[in-house]
């Protein structure tokens, strides 16, 4: 296969939101490195990271002008100098191989992408399909288990139930033996409960921590999975156990939400713990690997199927991102270059 010179891709222009991100036809087409692979990308994912990113909220995010998005999939066109090249051996993918990742400028025709982290596709599954595999989907499981300590019989509070992640955190927490009590906006809650989750609250109106103690009978709940932000991230702490329970943030999608020391000893006696995939990644290679070989079990399992994500033009990036921001949308929504 020949590989173009030049590539359409979506460009951040500024840090005024993802209005101003325009589609460039000229951006030149990367080259893969030491240990990297060029893929011709199919779908990329749209997450709220890259609404932050968009804002300039996200720590240490990129400065416009910068080619956007971070999650693809796609078919390896090109593979860089890798260690066994010199010795004769064929190590790591290989051209032709349809693969998932997470680099940078996912939101064009060609994206690079760490040979090591290029996770292939699942057998029988579209492009479209593994979006996620390696952000939605690892992110609701690390919330749930290894941080949130779920065991069958608890009760969990899961926070914006109707998106990517929060799809995926029910089914899991139905299967580890939960009862789910999750929060949608109101046009979403035949979607969540569908997935099987036991209750479902209002997360635009009413007193959400005391919806929460009342079903629960005043106890509280022993997990919950916060990325609403601002209002909700409050809620949660109030709906959370006393002393044992758990509030896993992960998001950041209503504002910043700040908590102090006052609060923790006299309001709020709760564990916060505080998670992002990209770190962990990098931090804890091995849990995310553990993290992986589990949700591959869940998949064969039944418990995680795929799903067909939302899909938008490449050239409808800001659209998407914006629908993404105002809540309007349900599940994973995707790019097609």
């Amino acid at each position: 296969m020949s590989i173009p010179a030049t590539m359409r891709a979506l460009q951040q222009t500024s840090l005024n939101g993802p209005q101003d991100m325009r589609l460039i036809t000229d951006a030149p087409v990367p080259s893969p490195g030491q240990g990297e692979v060029l893929i011709r990308v199919t779908a990329a994912g749209v997450n709220f990271a890259d609404v932050s990113k968009a804002y300039g909220t996200f720590r240490d995010g990129p400065r416009p002008p910068y080619l956007a998005g971070f999650e693809a999939a796609g078919e390896i066109v090109a593979v860089g100098e890798a260690m066994g090249e010199a010795m004769g051996e064929m190590t790591g993918p290989q051209p032709g191989a349809r693969v998932v990742g997470i680099g940078s400028g996912a939101f064009a025709e060609y994206m690079v992408l760490p040979a090591a982290a290029a996770v292939p596709v699942p057998a029988g599954w579209t492009e479209q399909q593994a979006l996620g595999l390696l952000v939605n989907w690892p992110t609701a499981l690390a919330a749930l288990k290894p941080l949130g300590g779920i065991a069958a019989g608890h009760v969990v509070l899961i926070q914006a139930a109707a998106g990517a992640t929060g799809q995926a955190a029910v089914r899991m927490a139905k299967h580890y033996g939960a009862t789910v009590i999750a929060t949608a906006s109101p046009g979403k809650h035949e979607t969540v409960l569908a997935l099987g989750a036991d209750h479902v609250l209002d997360s635009l109106g009413g007193d959400l921590a005391d919806e929460v103690r009342e079903l629960t009978g005043g106890r509280g709940v022993d997990v919950v999975l916060e990325s609403a932000g601002g209002a909700a991230f409050a809620a949660g702490l109030a709906a959370a156990k006393r002393v044992t329970g758990r509030v896993i943030v992960y998001g950041v999608a209503g504002g910043e939400a700040p908590i102090t020391n006052w609060e923790l000893v006299y309001k709020h006696q709760v564990h916060i713990v505080g998670l992002n995939i990209g770190v962990l990644i990098q931090a804890a290679p091995q849990l995310f690997g553990e993290l992986m070989g589990e949700l591959f079990a869940l998949i064969a399992a039944g418990v995680l199927s795929p799903g067909l994500p939302t899909v938008y033009e490449l050239a409808e990036g800001p659209k998407a991102l914006t629908e993404l921001e105002t809540r309007a949308t349900v599940g994973k929504l995707a790019l097609l270059p």
